[in-house]
C-alpha cells in the first residue's frame, strides 16, 4: 500500500453564516449549543475533505467558549487538520464573528475536534499522512500530539477512581459532600 501524504491548505475549509434571532437566547447571545452544531459540521467537512470519506465525530476535545457572539453578527469558522493519526484527525477550530456595521472583528472560540474516517461497512479507513510546511503547522501538530498525551493519562486517571473505596472517603472531608452507605 502506498502512503499518501497531503498539504493541510488542501483540507482546510471555512464556512460563513449570518446569526439569526432564531439561533438566541433571551439575553441576544447565540446558543452555545448552536454553535457546537456548527463546530461539528465544519469538523465533519474538514476531515471528510481530507480522507475522501465519511467521518464521525470522535471526541469533541476542547471547546473554548472566549467572547460571545450576538444576533447580526458574521461568524466566519476556519478549520484545518492539525493532526492524522492512522484513522483519526484531530481538526482545529477558530471562530471569528465580525459586526457588519462596524467592521469590528473578534475572536469568540477555539475548539479541537477528533473525527474518525470510516467505510460504508462502519469500519475506520487509513487516511492520508501530513506534510508540515510551516511553523504554525508544526505548532499545532505538537500541540495535538501533547493533548493526546493528556487525554489518555486524563481517561487513565478518571478510570483509577472509578470505585468507592476507603480510601476516597476523605473527600467528604475535603469537599462539600456527604457520603452515606
Amino acid at each position: 500500500m502506498t502512503m499518501t501524504f497531503k498539504e493541510i491548505k488542501e483540507s482546510e475549509v471555512i464556512m460563513t453564516e449570518l446569526m439569526l434571532p432564531s439561533h438566541s437566547n433571551f439575553n441576544g447571545k447565540i446558543h452555545g449549543g448552536y454553535v457546537l452544531s456548527l463546530l461539528d459540521q465544519i469538523a465533519f467537512a474538514c476531515a471528510s475533505k481530507h480522507s475522501r470519506a465519511y467521518c464521525v465525530t470522535a471526541s469533541v476535545d476542547t471547546v473554548d467558549f472566549l467572547r460571545p457572539i450576538e444576533i447580526g453578527e458574521l461568524v466566519t469558522m476556519k478549520a484545518s487538520v492539525n493532526y492524522v493519526g492512522r484513522s483519526s484527525m484531530v481538526i482545529g477550530i477558530r471562530v471569528e464573528a465580525e459586526n457588519i456595521q462596524s467592521g469590528e472583528i473578534k475572536h469568540c472560540n477555539s475548539s479541537t475536534f477528533t473525527m474518525v474516517a470510516k467505510d460504508s461497512d462502519g469500519k475506520s479507513l487509513p487516511v492520508p499522512g501530513l506534510i508540515l510546511k510551516t511553523d504554525n503547522d508544526i505548532r499545532r501538530f505538537a500541540k495535538s500530539l501533547k493533548r493526546i498525551a493528556m487525554k489518555r493519562n486524563r481517561k487513565q486517571e478518571f478510570h483509577d477512581t472509578d470505585f468507592i473505596s476507603e480510601e476516597y472517603l476523605h473527600i467528604q472531608e475535603l469537599e462539600n459532600v456527604k457520603i452515606e452507605r
